[in-house]
């Protein structure tokens, strides 16, 4: 800064001596010397610029590395107007211009070319110094504040995008929870008052859905419901959500089912309480409550389930004959959880079922859920066309008549066979003697596998573990099955 130390000296003041200022409160300053005076300008600006009368830049100091990375040296030599972008060469004339004038001074943003890409924005103030026309530029690197702007912008615009998102959000869950068939309340948990209650829920309790809000929960209920339904909102509190209770109104002892889950929402904690009438107490019910009374009370197993085989709603016989709790821990379950020898066994009563419309008798097994295990007879039909597509399955245990009847087989033919076996010991080998006896027992296997799949030959392959080339060799070899003499034996 060698011009800008001979502009101090010109100013008024030899090297070495302060220069003084006759203004009120010019003491401190007056007292710096142009080294100090220069060190100080260079420490206050990002960059300083010293500038001829014809606007030529004579020197640059630097106070920013970033600024130095710019190639701001490159400058000496060149008029300040080439160095700036052209919307900014008419600022530069104007503090220029300013500077050598008695006006009050302003701060001018200024962008300079950078060889790194987007131009460099300055703000800049001139000063004339010394008797022949010099000017000392100071300017502030404003790409920290522009950075810092950007980031202000874009987090205003986050939060405007995310502002919409929550907005839509909640417009689609206020469509869903008006529209919705299923009567829902909403309960503060800490207050235990109905906060928000649909249309579904007003009509099920009889009300307007607006007079149900701010009520406390439970009202309305007999005092054993007052009970249960305090106890479902305790588990609720401990594990999250409650399983389906029955209920009864106080005022006309009708029954529902509900069900609670609680979640957290803005520091606070709510019930999501779900009603719904008990089977046959729907409003636009076509089945007659006896009917329904009456599938309860059927000693077999009743089930329906939708076309797939998910279980919609089951008696108590069927679920006595599961091992489980109450219906709502079959609901939204597959059949063939429980239904079934194997994975054959189902599929084959299903595709019975939608290829013929009903079966009847089918012979299979029913699982329960602590290892219990039981024969049943399975006669079902399919209803495709209604509201809801469903299909119906009625279940009987058989397991005592299947064990008569096998224990009566098995002393036909096993012991008439066995004696047969044993009179030939002496007259054949035991390796003969061991190839009759595996014969006799695949032979009863297949028979076993034909008869509880219907004849249906993949069926009983699968289920026996054979592919059904080898099942057709068998068959012919046992005379089973009534195999064609035309019939290949080797199938795909």
């Amino acid at each position: 800064m060698d011009d800008i130390r001979k502009a101090g000296t010109q100013h008024g003041s030899p090297p070495g001596q302060t220069v003084t200022n006759a203004k009120p409160g010019g003491s401190v300053l007056g007292s710096l010397d142009a080294d100090s005076a220069s060190s100080l300008i260079a420490a206050a600006a990002d960059v300083a610029l010293v500038i001829d009368a014809d606007g030529v830049i004579r020197d640059v100091s630097l106070g920013s590395e970033d600024m130095q990375l710019e190639g701001c040296r490159k400058w000496i030599g060149q008029t300040w107007a080439d160095t700036v972008t052209v919307e900014s060469r008419v600022k530069v004339e104007s503090l220029l211009r300013d500077a050598t004038s008695k006006v009050e001074r302003r701060w001018r943003q200024v962008n300079h070319h950078s060889a790194r890409g987007a131009d460099v924005p300055v703000l800049y103030s001139a000063v004339r110094v010394g008797e022949h026309g010099q000017v000392v530029a100071f300017g502030r690197d404003l790409r920290p504040n522009a950075q810092l702007q950007q980031r202000l912008v874009d987090a205003q615009q986050s939060m405007e995008r995310d502002y919409w998102r929550l907005r839509h959000v909640e417009t689609r869950y206020r469509l869903l929870f008006q529209s919705s068939l299923e009567a829902v309340l909403i309960v503060d948990a800490a207050t235990q008052k109905i906060i928000e209650a649909n249309p579904a829920a007003g009509d099920l309790l009889g009300e307007n859905a607006r007079k149900v809000v701010g009520r406390p929960f439970p009202d309305g209920f007999d005092a054993d419901s007052t009970a249960a339904i305090g106890l479902l909102l305790a588990r609720a509190r401990a594990v999250g959500r409650g399983e389906d209770i029955r209920v009864r109104l106080l005022t006309d002892a009708r029954e529902f089912l509900i069900a609670t889950s609680m979640f957290t929402q803005e520091n606070g904690s709510f019930f999501l309480v779900r009603l719904s009438p008990t089977r046959g107490d729907a409003p636009d019910s076509a089945v007659p409550r006896s009917i329904v009374k009456l599938m309860e009370s059927m000693p077999d197993g009743f089930v329906v389930t939708d076309p797939e085989g998910q279980v919609i709603s089951a008696n108590r016989a069927f679920i006595d004959m599961t091992q489980a709790v109450s219906e709502a821990q079959l609901r939204g379950e597959s059949l063939e959880r429980w239904l079934g020898r194997s994975g054959v066994d189902f599929s084959v009563l299903i595709g019975s079922i939608r290829q013929h419309g009903s079966v009847r008798l089918f012979s299979t097994m029913l699982r329960g859920e602590h290892g219990a295990s039981s024969e049943v007879e399975v006669s079902a039909v399919s209803v495709p066309h209604g509201d809801l597509p469903c299909l119906g399955f009625t279940i009987r245990d058989v397991g005592r008549r299947t064990a008569t009847s096998v224990a009566a087989r098995v002393g036909q033919e096993l012991p008439r066979s066995a004696n047969q076996l044993t009179e030939l010991v002496g007259r054949v080998s035991l390796k003969e003697l061991v190839r009759e006896s595996t014969d006799l027992i695949e032979k009863l296997c297949i028979e076993a596998a034909l008869e509880l799949t219907r004849d249906n030959r993949a069926s009983a392959a699968e289920m026996l573990g054979l592919s059904r080339q080898s099942l057709y060799v068998k068959l012919r070899r046992y005379g089973l099955g009534d195999l064609g003499p035309d019939e290949p034996e080797s199938l795909a």
